[in-house]
């Protein structure tokens, strides 16, 4: 597998105000001395979110941690399940392809080293080009256009094409970090960017600040069409999310879990959980997606086991998971 594409980000210098190991009732003695959880591109919101998760645990845990820039929740699966990486982002649909055996990295092999921790937003599908383009729905978008789909492997790339041909777009396909992308997006390189991230997508508000776009929704057609043939949701992305939109726009989603080794320590991840889940407003300053990181949105995992640790939170909490649930 090629990682040319992954550079580690490190989290900042611990504070000397780190809490102390006694303040967990858990033994500490087999966590690791630091930790590492997989991302995606820069420009998309996994690696907003997940860069400022892995500070804030390093600054309340004492041990060191950061973010790597992966390929996105295909590789992230991967990475966590051969445990070159602690930690990783990964959407539903990725997920249930892995744990089946049908991941494009792995095909033939289960990918079954990956727990289920806590869960994160929806990540919409929606389609952004300049306003000058002329486009203003989806079948406007003039045959051999070209597309961007965002990293290869990740999960805008492994569903977003099929869509498009689904609804009929004849494209170009081209692949990018989300930055990149909305970059040739401006310079007129590429004439459309198939988005799949949280919102709001750091790529498309940095796009707006500079030129004039359009967030083309899907209509009640596309909408019935979609969601029939691919694992996701309609997904109403509020006007209030970017400038650039007058109205609420109609897209869809699929929701997004943090995961993590299925033998990582038990105490870490109860910690890390509890931290997460018991803190909402401070994930929220890390990313506004992370409203949604919240307790009773673990039903929205009906694919991934759960960690014993995550679990134990939540079974702790008044949520109920099963030990048959867990691996």
């Amino acid at each position: 597998m090629s990682h040319n594409i992954r550079v580690l980000i490190t989290a900042a210098t611990l504070s000397a105000t780190v809490l102390s190991a006694n303040a967990f009732a858990g033994d500490r003695a087999d966590w690791p001395e630091s930790f590492t959880v997989g991302t995606a591109s820069q420009g998309g919101t996994y690696f907003a979110y997940g860069s400022g998760w892995a500070n804030y645990m390093a600054e309340n845990l004492g041990i060191s941690g950061g973010a790597e820039i992966t390929g996105g929740p295909v590789q992230n699966l991967a990475l966590v399940h051969t445990g070159e990486l602690a930690f990783g982002l990964t959407t539903m649909g990725p997920a249930a392809e892995a744990l089946a055996g049908n991941s494009p990295l792995a095909p033939g092999f289960k990918l079954d080293n990956v727990c289920a921790m806590f869960p994160m937003y929806e990540t919409p599908f929606s389609v952004t080009v300049l306003a000058s383009s002329g486009i203003t729905t989806i079948a406007d978008i003039p045959a051999g256009s070209r597309i961007g789909f965002g990293p290869a492997g990740s999960t805008s790339d492994t569903y977003f094409p099929k869509m498009m041909s689904a609804l009929g777009v004849d494209y170009e396909r081209r692949n990018g970090s989300w930055a990149d992308l909305g970059g040739q997006l401006q310079d007129g390189l590429i004439d459309v960017v198939a988005f799949a991230a949280g919102i709001p997508i750091p790529a498309v508000s940095q796009l707006e600040v500079q030129s004039e776009i359009r967030i083309v929704e899907f209509t009640a057609d596309e909408l019935t069409k979609v969601t029939a043939e691919f694992p996701v949701a309609p997904f109403t992305i509020p006007a209030s999310t970017y400038s650039s939109l007058n109205d609420d726009s109609q897209a869809v989603s699929m929701w997004n879990f943090a995961v993590a080794g299925c033998d990582v320590p038990e105490d870490l991840v109860y910690e890390m959980t509890r931290l997460t889940l018991e803190n909402n407003e401070k994930m929220v300053s890390i990313h506004k997606a992370a409203t949604t990181s919240v307790a009773e949105n673990f039903v929205k995992n009906t694919v991934i086991p759960w960690h014993p640790g995550a679990a134990r939170w939540f079974n702790e909490n008044g949520y109920t998971i099963d030990v048959s649930q867990t691996r």
